[in-house]
């Protein structure tokens, strides 16, 4: 089936340009689900037999998150509690376009084949697409998309083998759940259906919290100015009113930051921030923009270092700098990730909110909940931040997972790849899939092709015990009298070619990472150590 709309646009030049385009609809995408008695027996992603065990819905169920659930809780549903999920095509496109981050969570949770996660393209799909209503805007229009394909998929399993199986919608969207309930859908916020859960009760230490500015704070006196509109800060950055720039955090003192200011007149600019308002809630490398103050408030950075203890900020008095405006949209200004550190537990007996300093000290403690503070105690653990109210000291954010004990050799070697950055998780099957099949030898092609310096004495370059030589170099007298040396460096490019799966996570870790007990290959090991690796007496 095909859909097709037509519409007419004036050109440049003042012609007219008649515009076709086609959205092709199919009955041929199948619901995925192994209990399915309808479809064809193929692409069953979803099990028969879930073990999903809910207070909320003691029957057999997937689930369905909408957009705004992925984007906030893929922590939560990348625990290996959480599979049998449909992520609908509606939901893998709004995350995609506002965070690439997120997107490729999602996307390696779905290639993970003990995850059961199917993905459905409901907008291809003859009776789950939908248009856009006169009216509607896209964010309502996908919301309805989503529901539509939950009440598809409702109908389509009351033909399944298993008659109570059902489909959960997941949002956090009140307007978005009171419709779904109203067309007789189940509906349950994130929240919700999490603290049903029999299996993990621990899971809800990983729900991300929703920032709610009207939570009453320790020190009501701490009031940050309110964010503006990303509108009117294009406009004054555009206008010259206000600058925009990275927010650097001092790792000595944090109440002060830098802003290297961007733009083609920039030169480099480097200007200073000083006291917690005028700070206004950035974290380090966010992208902000920065009102300047008039020149007698200027000021030189302080000599003094200062780690926040939680002592109110009035307690030290600061000159002011520069006054910050910023607004930090969620997928273009705010680069905010998970961060390593420690649980510092409450005081208060029973308390449920406690303290997170993270390892890079530019980064403000965080205020997370968990229930779990005794058994946090004295790990390094991982967060992630959630938001920041303009009437809180701190950012709130979630628990993520535990890395170990503090002092353990292999915990600490892992936050110090994590704090930098460093690709360290093992290849993925997409990866290995581009690898050479073994057993390799020389083919008459490569032959042709390639000139042959088997004859030459060469000598490696690397150190006795290595498994990767990939450097070498040999010399020999030539008949005029000179010395010839030759380079030799293991042809890589072979066996990887430009663009797949295998380059990409090539690029991306860039280097091969050698600490005193471990390394992390660039490369997998059949390359590195193996067919890329210039032995002694084997053919190369």
């Amino acid at each position: 089936m095909l859909k097709s709309k037509t519409f007419v646009k004036k050109t440049r030049s003042g012609g007219i340009m008649k515009i076709v385009r086609e959205h092709y609809l199919r009955d041929d995408i199948y619901c995925g689900s192994a209990a399915c008695s309808v479809c064809p027996q193929k692409d069953q992603v979803l099990q028969r037999d879930t073990n999903l065990e809910s207070t909320l819905c003691a029957r057999p169920h997937y689930l369905m998150p909408d957009t705004n659930v992925v984007m906030h809780q893929v922590d939560i549903l990348e625990d290996l509690v959480i599979s049998n999920v449909i992520i609908l095509q509606t939901v893998l496109q709004e995350v995609r376009h506002r965070s690439a981050p997120i997107y490729k969570r999602i996307k390696d949770i779905i290639h993970n084949t003990e995850k059961h996660f199917y993905t459905f393209t409901n907008e291809h799909h003859r009776e789950t697409y939908i248009e856009q209503e006169k009216g509607e805007n896209a964010n309502d229009r996908n919301d309805r998309a989503i529901r539509v394909a939950a009440k598809w998929y409702t109908e389509h399993l009351k033909n399944a083998a298993d008659k109570d199986l059902r489909v959960i919608l997941l949002t956090n969207d009140r307007k978005n759940k009171e419709k779904a309930e109203e067309s007789g859908l189940l509906a349950y916020t994130c929240e919700e259906y999490v603290k049903s859960l029999v299996a993990n009760p621990e899971l809800v230490d990983r729900l991300a919290s929703i920032p709610d500015n009207e939570n009453v704070i320790e020190s009501g006196r701490i009031i940050f100015q309110e964010h503006f509109q990303l509108s009117r800060l294009q406009q004054g950055i555009k206008s010259g009113t206000y600058l925009q720039g990275t927010f650097r955090a001092s790792r000595d003192n944090y109440l002060e930051a830098t802003v290297w200011v961007h733009g083609d007149n920039a030169e480099n600019q480097e200007i200073l921030i000083q006291g917690l308002k005028n700070l206004n809630r950035a974290v380090h490398e966010d992208i902000v923009a920065i009102e300047l103050f008039p020149k007698d408030k200027w000021m030189a950075p302080s000599s003094v270092v200062l780690e926040d203890e939680g002592t109110a900020e009035d307690n030290i008095q600061f000159s002011l700098t520069f006054q910050l405006k910023m607004e930090i949209q969620e997928s273009m200004l705010k680069n905010w990730r998970q961060y390593c550190g420690m649980l510092s537990k409450s005081q208060i007996k029973e308390a449920k909110k406690h303290l997170f300093t993270p390892a890079d000290r530019r980064i403000p403690r965080i205020r997370i909940e968990t229930r779990q503070a005794s058994t946090l105690e004295g790990q390094r653990i991982i967060i992630a931040i959630d938001g920041w109210p303009k009437n809180s000291r701190y950012p709130n954010g979630h628990f993520v997972r535990s890395l170990g004990n503090v002092g353990n050799k292999e915990t600490e070697t892992e936050v110090l790849l994590l704090e930098h950055d460093v690709p360290h998780q093992p290849f993925s099957q997409a990866v290995l899939s581009f690898l050479p099949k073994m057993p390799w030898s020389i083919t008459e092609q490569d032959m042709k092709n390639r000139i042959d310096l088997r004859h030459l004495f060469i000598c490696s370059v690397d150190p006795p015990g290595c498994t990767d030589i990939d450097d070498a170099l040999h010399c020999r007298d030539l008949e005029n009298g000179n010395v010839q040396v030759g380079v030799h460096i293991a042809d890589v490019s072979h066996f990887i070619r430009p663009g797949n799966a295998l380059d990409q996570e090539s690029a991306k870790r860039g280097t091969t990472v050698y600490l005193c007990e471990k390394r992390i290959d660039m490369v997998p090991e059949l390359l590195s150590s193996n067919l890329c690796s210039l032995r002694c007496n084997v053919e190369r």
